[in-house]
């Protein structure tokens, strides 16, 4: 016994000493650590705030892993032109994304088919579906609100809306199906989501999702093939949506039919828990201060009057897109951004020296309330953004989808967010839907609370009109 006892101390000394060693003489030793792994995974924006506030370059902790954080615009800038010097091999990583090949899958790491989908086709038909949008949104809108709303009563509501964006109008044109308004699909893809989470620690749960899934897309995906092998370039009335896209595009790579539903997936995956986030705090930011809503409403009710629900009248509402960008800028959906990992051994403009497999992205969060870059950054200013556009040259800069240094919601250059531009047209046309149908309030007139929970009741009400 006493031998056994001496064999395991001598044991958890080496590992100890080891664990010592390895920490002590770790290439990023010298970079200066802030909080501990439990503290990161539990307040990041507090970890971040402080170590944005002490230090040009610092590092946090995750539970695997350092990540080096880069502190204010100028080093975003350099963390973003890092690959176009081309004097560093780097590899775009999202911290959602390191376990990905297990949570999600090989195929989503290997042949991701849903990013040119998004970057190409997607982007460059936004216009065309713009009405498919509307539609989507005034189902969904009906489904969840108006359905259940009274025409004189007050309906509340957890606010966390989470069915746009799931589908992407999966059209079966053959048949008339519509995924995306089929109830146990949108159960299937917003229970997939939360396995993702879950699945970092459980990773046999996701399987049973993609499995549910392709009980309504494969049947959808084999009929189109068939189409396209026997028809061929003479297919006229081909569809014109996201799954055909994906379809196309997993043609091209040469990728089976199980690719393109675990593309799907991962596009559910990315756009349910995103849109649901911006439009919540969006929804937050209204009912917090209600008397927003009357000038919001004059912008939306005059521009659609001249140009109707189409995408170029959307682009006109200045004021409407910059509640959405600042509302962006206060709740963002991460707290670091412009994510790398280095491939090459380099060095920082600040001497800081980086090993090849560092992990190193900017402070989001902690970016956007810097007060170089934005008056009061702590106060949501819902018109900040259209002022600034009114501007000389800016009429761009700071409109919603664009990133710059100081505005890192999406990312930065080359990789940036693909999707934005599918997203934000999204989140404003349900904005719109919800001025032009509704009042919305938190109860007994309570001002915006702070994110501390996940939701808060949202009090709405059938719009009252009040005549000239």
């Amino acid at each position: 016994m006493a031998d056994a006892l001496e064999i395991a101390s001598a044991v958890l000394a080496v590992f100890v000493l080891t664990v010592f060693i390895n920490w002590r003489f770790h290439p990023l030793y010298s970079i200066p650590a802030i909080g501990r792994a439990y503290k990161y995974c539990n307040n990041a924006r507090e970890v971040l705030q402080e170590g944005y506030a002490k230090h040009k370059v610092f590092k946090v902790a995750m539970l695997d892993q350092w990540i080096v954080i880069v502190s204010g615009a100028d080093m975003n800038e350099e963390l973003r032109k890092i690959r176009t010097r081309m004097r560093l091999l780097i590899r775009r990583l999202k911290m959602y994304i390191v376990q990905m090949r297990y949570t999600l899958s090989e195929s989503v790491v290997s042949h991701p088919i849903h990013l040119p989908a998004i970057r190409g086709p997607l982007t460059r038909n936004l216009g065309i579906l713009f009405g498919d949008v509307v539609d989507e949104v005034n189902a969904a809108f009906a489904d969840t609100i108006g359905n259940k709303l009274q025409s004189d009563g007050e309906l509340t509501i957890p606010v966390v809306l989470s069915r746009m964006g799931q589908c992407k109008r999966a059209d079966d044109h053959g048949g008339g199906y519509l995924a995306g308004r089929n109830e146990d699909y949108l159960q299937i893809v917003r229970q997939f989501t939360f396995d993702v989470g879950k699945a970092r620690f459980l990773l046999s749960l996701f399987p049973k999702s993609t499995r549910n899934a392709s009980v309504y897309l494969k049947p959808m995906i084999e009929e189109r093939q068939k189409k396209l092998k026997v028809l061929g370039d003479d297919w006229t009335d081909k569809p014109n949506d996201y799954l055909m896209w994906m379809i196309d595009e997993a043609n091209r790579e040469g990728q089976p039919t199980q690719v393109i539903l675990e593309g799907i997936m991962v596009s559910n995956f990315a756009a349910i828990h995103t849109s649901s986030n911006s439009m919540t705090h969006a929804i937050y930011h209204l009912a917090g201060a209600p008397e927003y809503a009357a000038v919001l409403r004059e912008e939306v009710e005059n521009v659609i009057k001249e140009d109707g629900w189409t995408k170029v009248a959307f682009g006109k509402m200045w004021k409407l897109d910059s509640f959405m960008r600042e509302s962006q800028r206060i709740n963002g959906i991460t707290h670091i951004s412009v994510m790398r990992k280095i491939l090459q051994d380099t060095t920082l403009s600040d001497g800081t020296f980086l090993p090849a497999g560092t992990v190193v992205a900017g402070a989001a969060s902690a970016t956007h309330r810097d007060a170089r870059s934005y008056e009061n950054p702590d106060v949501f200013d819902p018109f900040r953004f259209s002022d600034m556009r009114n501007e000389d040259d800016a009429r761009i800069k700071h409109q919603f989808v664009s990133t710059s240094p100081e505005y890192v919601a999406f990312g930065g250059g080359k990789h940036a967010c693909p999707g934005r531009f599918f997203a934000v047209n999204e989140l404003k046309v349900m904005m719109v839907y919800t001025l032009l149908h509704y009042d919305v309030k938190f109860e007994d007139g309570q001002p915006r609370p702070d994110n501390s929970s996940r939701w808060h009741d949202v009090l709405f009400r059938k719009r009252q009109v009040v005549a000239a």
